[in-house]
């Protein structure tokens, strides 16, 4: 059977939602742990689609204009799904890396994730005409993006 690519970033979280549906922990997850897990499993997916195009955009790997489109669709397709990990019970969660600031500047932060958004479909548009230099460009203000925020609310 052949997956639609489309729907693989779907189809990965489905898959770990139904593993940690299924763990049937002693101590079961508050709903702040739950929207930290879910966060970082969003982040998770990204990261793994993020990286390959680093790679060609940095020429550490040979370009591939469809790999590159594709793992920038997959970066677009799931990056929404940041807008529901971020909900106020998720404060103060030990295992989250996020500063408090940002509780402290929500419309900064939202702001942030918009252009994070913004810039994933953007990428994701470029990345489809195959051109190389317009892809790393698109490439290198979606990476700002995730910067911008990383710097000021991401604690390492």
């Amino acid at each position: 059977m052949h997956l639609d690519h489309r729907l693989a970033p779907l189809a990965v979280l489905l898959a770990i939602t139904a593993t940690v549906a299924n763990a049937e922990p002693q101590n079961p997850p508050s709903p702040g742990e739950r929207a930290v897990e879910y966060r970082k499993a969003i982040y998770e997916v990204m990261g793994w689609n993020f990286r390959p195009m680093v790679q060609m955009a940095q020429a550490k790997a040979p370009y591939d204009a469809a790999e590159f489109a594709r793992r920038a669709e997959r970066v677009a397709a799931v990056a929404p799904l940041l807008l529901e990990a971020f909900p106020p019970e998720s404060e103060g969660v030990v295992s989250s890396k996020l500063k408090p600031a940002m509780w402290s500047n929500r419309a900064d932060f939202d702001a942030k994730l918009k252009t994070l958004l913004e810039r994933t479909g953007e990428l994701a548009a470029v990345a489809k005409t195959g051109d190389f230099e317009k892809s790393k460009a698109a490439w290198i203000a979606t990476a700002n993006a995730c910067k911008a925020c990383h710097e000021k609310y991401r604690a390492e």
